[in-house]
């Protein structure tokens, strides 16, 4: 646990003054960059409690953090605004609006009741299977959000969400995650995870329930998916359904498996990098001048990027960046 501590400072270092940075550094452009790469960071951790200590892949993370973006909307945003926006909305939905604590309080507690139930079907079965599940999950969720427009509108906007987070936020946030989730890790239950990954059998034979560790992974890392949903919806102020599919499944999986899934270090990693060399990628897309050169546009380059991301890390280094090791493990001796 010091160890852990240890490395948690390290990297809550490097957060802050990544955000300390922009803020006297930035335009208007960065600050958006960088807050939207520390929502993915929330994600990726959130992804990486369950699936980096089970080994399990999970492809619904992006539900569980629209669920709470939008359950967190609904109950934050204006009387008057749903008026207009959720006219036809069921069960008074319409009638009421909560101040962003208590907004943000209900949309975790009901994400973990979904979490749970979920969860309950989940954790006894295979990898495989477990995987499947979670990608019919993603599916439901967002036909869900896509055919219930008298909730959720769909593709179109649901606007008019308070704007209560800034950068200061998603930065305090983000440390906070990066303890949870490394403390998790080196928790009973995070090492009983890992033992079970390793050898089912084994971690069985010396006292592990594994569907109970299983189940306390999958529901904390529900929880934390909902709070980046809900950092997400209280800083831009609008949100639909497009943002939480495939693309964003995509680009969250990549980040960890770029890192490594096995360590906090890793996600950390992987984020900062995909998220601010995409940016990069981005650029080259539309065509840039560069040294009086005129580049064309290589419209999609981004999404080829980040398949070879994947692709190469798994060929060559499937165990990611940091592999197994911590942040710490390279800076203090065994």
């Amino acid at each position: 646990m010091t160890r852990g501590l240890y490395g948690v400072a390290l990297i809550s270092i490097v957060l802050i003054a990544i955000g300390v940075a922009t803020t006297y550094f930035g335009s208007r452009y960065h600050l958006r960059l960088v807050y939207g790469a520390y929502v993915n960071l929330l994600v990726v951790l959130g992804l990486q409690v369950f699936m980096g200590n089970a080994r399990i892949t999970n492809l619904s993370h992006s539900a569980f953090m629209g669920i709470g973006a939008y359950v967190a909307a609904i109950c934050v945003t204006p009387e008057t605004v749903k008026a207009i926006s959720l006219p036809q909305a069921p069960w008074g939905l319409n009638a009421f609006s909560l101040d962003p604590i208590s907004s943000a309080l209900i949309a975790i507690a009901i994400t973990a009741i979904i979490a749970a139930l979920i969860g309950l079907i989940i954790v006894r079965l295979t990898a495989i299977g477990a995987t499947i599940v979670s990608l019919a999950v993603l599916v439901i969720v967002h036909s869900v959000f896509l055919f219930r427009t008298d909730i959720f509108k769909g593709n179109q906007a649901f606007f008019g969400i308070p704007q209560v987070f800034s950068l200061t936020s998603i930065v305090i946030l983000s440390v906070a995650v990066v303890f949870i989730a490394r403390m998790f890790r080196e928790s009973k239950w995070g090492v009983q995870l890992r033992a079970s990954a390793d050898d089912e059998l084994g971690a069985q034979a010396s006292g592990v329930n594994i569907h109970q560790v299983r189940l306390i992974a999958w529901i904390l890392s529900g929880i934390l998916l909902s709070i980046a949903g809900i950092a997400y919806a209280f800083y831009l102020g609008t949100i639909s359904a497009r943002p939480f599919y495939f693309n964003h499944v995509f680009l969250t999986l990549a980040m960890l498996i770029l890192g490594g899934m096995r360590t906090v270090t890793g996600a950390v990693l992987g984020t900062l990098i995909i998220s601010f060399g995409l940016e990069s990628v981005r650029w080259i897309e539309t065509g840039p001048v560069v040294l009086g050169i005129d580049l064309p546009e290589v419209l999609g380059l981004s999404g080829v990027v980040l398949g070879a991301v994947i692709v190469l890390t798994m060929a060559f280094r499937p165990e990611g960046i940091m592999g197994d090791r911590e942040v710490e493990d390279l800076l203090l001796k065994p």
